[in-house]
């Protein structure tokens, strides 16, 4: 039996039927046997390629041709158009651009070149301040200001990240970003992510 990784690219759920629209399977020339427990390892470079962590959930599909294909599960990604939503409804309140992220990517965008960060990984600065459940409020000049994404194009001067926390783990953060000099966070901004986040964590509760 061939056990092939992949990345599901999109996904369509209709009723009860969920169909793959399309599937990006690389080989690896990696060949794993099955232990007598119905385990298999993935690779360390694999997992750190596809920063795959220890307690990561994966979602696991099969197809018409015998292939098992392993999707990295993001609880947060499951909000969809709710998370979409969400972004705009807070980046027309607070005025920045309003970003949600769950562990690995920039899954929700709204405001000022949203388009330029949606869907980008993000960075392991950002990772870090996740994994730690530090909420960040500050601008360029501080030693605590981190980028966001791995390839930051627009040189942002303040942030607002706050890390979102369902059944006590970490899923992702909410994160407002101004590349205005003059238009620096405050405890608005920062109540504003943080209830947010807290009303997101919530939602992945029910």
């Amino acid at each position: 039996m061939w056990i092939q990784t992949g990345q599901v690219i999109g996904l369509l759920l209709e009723g009860s039927l969920l169909e793959m629209e399309e599937i990006s399977v690389k080989a690896t020339g990696i060949v794993r046997r099955i232990d007598d427990l119905g385990r298999v390892v993935i690779p360390k470079e694999i997992r750190r390629t596809l920063r795959i962590r220890e307690s990561d959930p994966l979602e696991i599909f099969t197809d018409h041709e015998g292939a098992i294909i392993l999707k990295k599960y993001s609880p947060i990604g499951e909000l969809g158009s709710f998370a979409k939503q969400y972004a705009e409804s807070l980046s027309q309140v607070s005025g920045h651009l309003a970003l949600i992220a769950d562990r690995d990517q920039i899954i929700a965008a709204a405001g000022s070149n949203s388009k330029q960060v949606l869907g980008k990984s993000v960075s392991k600065a950002l990772e870090e301040k996740m994994n730690s459940r530090e909420t960040v409020c500050t601008s360029r000049s501080d030693k605590d200001y981190v980028s966001v994404t791995e390839d930051e194009s627009e040189e942002y001067q303040h942030e607002v990240i706050i890390p979102i926390i369902t059944q006590g783990d970490v899923i992702g953060a909410v994160v407002l970003l101004s590349a205005k000099a003059g238009d620096e966070m405050n405890e608005v901004e920062m109540k504003l992510a943080q209830s947010a986040a807290g009303f997101l964590g919530k939602q992945m509760e029910q």
